[in-house]
């Protein structure tokens, strides 16, 4: 029998394509031209923002409500006047002290990512006029956790602002202490909280900003000993995580157990403020401190002097009435 060969060709080499529509390439004229981060989607509701929109309404979602993470560096230039920090010890960083491996190389990795030495950036500034310390951590540099660098650059700051007599202002933001440096970050906790009580014994302002996170032994120590504790909008705060707590006491926690609308119902929070008013209320509190500082020094130079002068005249008096009595006593003689 014959067979065509041309044909027989034809069937063995056919093949079967299945086109995919990721396979196929758009014309360069129909693919979108859009720069890398010049929109945001929000992780809460979707919507996609203008980045630089974003920004101007303190990368909050103007849909949701969600509230965006927020550099050290955006802190500053939402709350200081003009943005302008005197920054102190910027390159002061760890030393690896427990030589935990691949610590070191994480640290680098993590510096070069994020353009920090470490996750707290401290220094000085004004709000509305008034001059004031400030220590911003930022979640972005190991969550955030406190280490022997943070530890000591907080400690500095309150002893600049006793020196100089200023307020402190701190933002937390943490998941608590650096388990790579051990006892070492514990060790912190006892470390700033004693410097928080010198500032506060020499009649010092000190104000604490919780945003979330702040969890572990952040919360345990420097981030509760505010003289006003103010606390972002649904921000996550406590000690252990509210899984670990679930799981150890076995019970079902209260709705919206350590967001800080919990804590301001509770008494452990001052106010609830959001970012677009937090520069005002900053402002007010640190003039009211400032006036009520100038108001009782008035009052103690008055109180001084007041006593200067009563004293002077019991004095005069009581030297007066010696007098006369040494005269009489010597014409009696």
């Amino acid at each position: 029998m014959n067979k065509n060969p041309f044909k027989a060709k034809q069937y063995a080499t056919s093949k079967i394509y299945r086109v995919r529509p990721q396979d196929i390439e758009k014309p360069e004229e129909e693919k979108p031209n859009v720069p890398q981060g010049i929109m945001t989607k929000c992780p809460k509701c979707g919507k996609v923002i203008y980045t630089k929109l974003l920004l101007k309404n303190f990368k909050m979602c103007d849909e949701c409500g969600y509230y965006f993470k927020v550099s050290a560096n955006e802190r500053f230039a939402m709350i200081l006047d003009d943005g302008e920090l005197l920054e102190y010890d910027k390159q002061l960083t760890t030393k690896d002290p427990l030589e935990f491996p691949g610590y070191p190389d994480k640290l680098v990795k993590t510096q070069t990512q994020t353009g920090l030495v470490d996750g707290l950036v401290t220094g000085k500034g004004k709000i509305e006029g008034v001059p004031v310390m400030l220590g911003v951590m930022d979640a972005a540099f190991f969550m955030g956790s406190m280490g022997t660098a943070i530890g000591e650059k907080l400690t500095r700051v309150f002893e600049r602002a006793t020196e100089e007599r200023l307020p402190v202002i701190v933002f937390t933001a943490s998941g608590g202490a650096r388990m790579q440096e051990g006892i070492f970050s514990l060790m912190q906790m006892a470390k700033v909280s004693a410097a928080v009580a010198k500032h506060s014994e020499a009649g010092l302002l000190y104000i604490t900003v919780l945003t979330d996170p702040t969890t572990g032994g952040v919360t345990a120590s420097f981030a509760m000993l505010g003289d006003i504790i103010l606390a972002e909008p649904g921000a996550l705060i406590g000690f252990a995580g509210p899984r670990v707590i679930q799981q150890t006491i076995g019970q079902k926690l209260p709705e919206g157990f350590q967001r800080s609308e919990f804590l301001l119902e509770h008494g452990f929070v001052d106010r609830i403020v959001t970012r677009d008013t937090l520069k005002t209320t900053l402002g007010t509190i640190l003039k009211l401190h400032t006036q009520e500082s100038d108001m009782m020094e008035d009052i103690v130079k008055d109180n001084i002097e007041n006593n200067s002068e009563d004293n002077l005249k019991d004095s005069n008096n009581s030297t007066d009435n010696t007098g006369e009595d040494i005269v009489e006593d010597n014409i009696c003689n």
